[in-house]
């Protein structure tokens, strides 16, 4: 069954413990997410709270998509820049499926979402991403449209001796 995406959902506090379970779990299960496992739901919390600051500023969109019961199974967070000459493109942050529905498509799903969602913005003729080099992931974005546009390398050190590249992808929207 296909998940419902929706822009800009109401956080209730259903919501905010849905995100903040599925960034768990993502991150327990591996996922490249800011965090290395094990972590646990307080741990995940200030990257969370830190978004939805953002979102209570205007700076983020938040894209959830729900499965059939109503619950969140996969996030984006589309922000925009900051910086006054790089108004027309944003960021996507925190790309998760949860594990029990990765290998469905839904990751490419939510990736078309969250393109759709960035052409509806004012302004925006790209999006950015970055992405931990060692899992394929630059792979996956780069099936789904986005192009390698930098990569820096061993700037993520994910334990003592385990330095990960950090990959910029880019996918313009014209």
């Amino acid at each position: 069954m296909p998940l419902t995406f929706t822009l800009d959902p109401a956080i209730t506090p259903a919501l905010r413990d849905d995100i903040l379970d599925l960034w768990t779990d993502v991150s327990n299960a591996g996922g490249s997410v800011g965090h290395v496992p094990p972590v646990t739901r307080d741990e995940i919390r200030p990257g969370l709270v830190r978004h939805l600051v953002q979102m209570a500023e205007g700076r983020t969109r938040l894209l959830v998509g729900l499965d059939e019961t109503g619950h969140v199974a996969a996030t984006a967070f589309l922000t925009h820049n900051s910086h006054r000459l790089m108004t027309h493109w944003i960021w996507l942050y925190t790309v998760m499926v949860h594990p029990r529905y990765q290998g469905r498509g839904y990751g490419r799903d939510l990736m078309a979402a969250a393109a759709d969602a960035a052409r509806g913005l004012e302004g925006v003729e790209a999006i950015r991403l970055t992405c931990r080099g060692g899992h394929g992931l630059e792979r996956f974005y780069a099936s789904c449209g986005y192009k390698e546009v930098g990569r820096v390398p061993d700037a993520i050190r994910v334990a003592p001796g385990d330095d990960r590249d950090e990959v910029v992808m880019l996918l313009p929207l014209g």
